[in-house]
């Protein structure tokens, strides 16, 4: 069973309270409103009061907060299939087709979906565009054309339908209804606040993913996350910052068509980590006598994703056995080699887009060295790209941790750290833990009271403790070297 979707979401408060008198749902804590107690009827997220029919409060605004939805005890399958709508695996597919994803038939994950959301798959997938769609009406000045196409809507029509569904008004009354504080305004691009749960603290999640950064791809510097992006066969870029509100990262994109910026803005939350839990309300982990000071000292800290998880994975793959920065030095190589140039970004640091597995795959170990990658693991870089490419890998979050491993330990070269490196940071699973890390391994020496290396067999047991966040805490271990 895939973890990373599991176990989580039924912990996090993401409850609505909705009046059965006005049709209207609010914050469960927060709005100023102060209805009957008996007309009252909590539900579990905001989408679970759509499907009741209730609109969000035009006052606390509960559409506001962050994408996250309560699974109520959901099983593995159903936390999966939610991952894949928040990826946008209903934009231009199928319940049917998202069934088959997760191991489902269409009415299984219907009823299920029924029973823990309280809607149905299209209707979670049709409440994620319309909420997106309301915070482009708030925040740019984008037409509503162009929004209906970047909340992955596929006509104005149908986005004028759905909107006066959830909100009970059209787009333009919404657009008019914004308060003057919402727009937000930038000298280039357009900007977009993506909303997270406290506690978050962007300066640890910016150092540790500027720590593993690609040269030519990606830039980070004090404040800062910026990378390139290929939109509908375009490249683009994204940037990323803090609002400093306490509440909002803010997204800024470069990009040539806004088509489908509702699953760039999912690949930045994937980034830092915003769907995933804190280690701060997780009590396995917060009470554990070697993890929690280390939770306490870091209270803000998520477990960093990537935005490809190719990508991710290939960086992981020429990390094996050396230092991050000799790996950043060889990436930088294969990224200028192989790599899309993109013009007009280098004077943010920015120059390529990362080259497509196909790509890879197509070039001959001897031609993959002579960047300066070690013979065999170039064969194991091209053998990546093959199978990736090929469709016989998946690096969806929906294949479970040990079918992911077995699978990627059969390719010549990636042994049990490399494959349990990708499971945690390229596809998210959330309970993966390379103890044979020696990050990890000095890192909890260090936490135990001893200035040694913990053996992997110790780590491992005290680790069992930890289940099924072994991942997070292996991201707090990562950061208190």
């Amino acid at each position: 069973m895939a973890t990373s979707g599991v176990g989580y979401r039924d912990r996090m408060k993401t409850g609505v309270s909705a009046v059965r008198t006005t049709g209207i749902y609010c914050r469960a804590v927060g709005c100023p409103a102060s209805p009957n107690k008996e007309n009252v009827v909590d539900y579990s997220s905001a989408v679970a009061a759509e499907a009741a029919g209730y609109r969000p409060c035009l006052r606390c605004r509960p559409d506001r907060s962050p994408p996250v939805l309560n699974a109520n005890g959901a099983s593995g399958p159903i936390a999966n299939a939610l991952l894949l709508i928040g990826e946008g695996a209903l934009d231009s597919s199928t319940e049917d087709e998202l069934g088959r994803r997760v191991g489902l038939s269409a009415r299984q994950l219907r009823r299920l979906f029924l029973e823990h959301v309280g809607a149905t798959p299209a209707f979670v997938a049709r409440s994620r565009r319309a909420h997106f769609a309301r915070r482009l009406l708030d925040e740019s000045d984008l037409s509503i054309t162009d929004i209906a196409y970047a909340a992955g809507f596929r006509s104005v029509r149908q986005m004028n339908r759905v909107m006066l569904d959830t909100f009970r008004f059209s787009p333009s009354a919404l657009r008019e209804k914004r308060r003057e504080h919402d727009r937000l305004a930038a000298d280039g691009g357009l900007p977009l606040r993506a909303p997270y749960e406290r506690p978050f603290d962007f300066g640890p999640m910016l150092s540790f993913v500027g720590s593993r950064a690609i040269s030519g791809v990606e830039t980070v510097d004090a404040a800062t996350y910026r990378r390139t992006i290929t939109t509908c066969g375009h490249p683009g870029a994204i940037e990323v910052s803090d609002a400093g509100d306490g509440k909002h990262l803010v997204v800024l994109a470069h990009l040539p068509t806004f088509n489908s910026l509702i699953d760039d803005v999912a690949r930045v939350r994937r980034i830092f980590g915003l769907d995933q839990p804190s280690a701060a309300k997780i009590p396995a982990l917060s009470k554990d006598p070697l993890i929690g000071p280390l939770v306490a000292a870091n209270r803000g800290l998520r477990l960093a994703g990537a935005w490809d998880r190719f990508e991710s994975a290939v960086r992981i793959v020429l990390t094996q056995q050396i230092s991050l920065r000799a790996a950043r030095t060889i990436l930088g190589r294969l990224v200028r080699t192989f790599g899309t140039p993109v013009e007009g970004l280098s004077k943010i640091g920015l120059t390529h887009t990362f080259p497509s597995a196909e790509r890879l795959a197509n070039t001959s170990v001897a031609r993959l060295s002579s960047v300066g990658i070690p013979s065999t693991r170039a064969a194991t870089l091209r053998w990546l790209a093959t199978v990736y490419a090929s469709e016989a890998l998946s690096l969806e979050p929906t294949t479970s941790l040990d079918d992911l491993v077995s699978r990627l330990t059969a390719i010549p070269g990636i042994g049990p750290w490399t494959a349990y490196c990708i499971a945690l940071r390229s596809v998210g699973h959330i309970d993966a833990f390379p103890a044979d890390d020696l990050g990890l391994r000095r890192a909890a020496g260090r936490a135990n009271g001893t200035a040694e290396l913990l053996d992997s067999s110790e780590l491992l047991e005290l680790a069992e403790a930890w289940r099924p966040y072994r991942g997070l805490a292996a991201m707090h271990l990562w950061a208190s070297l």
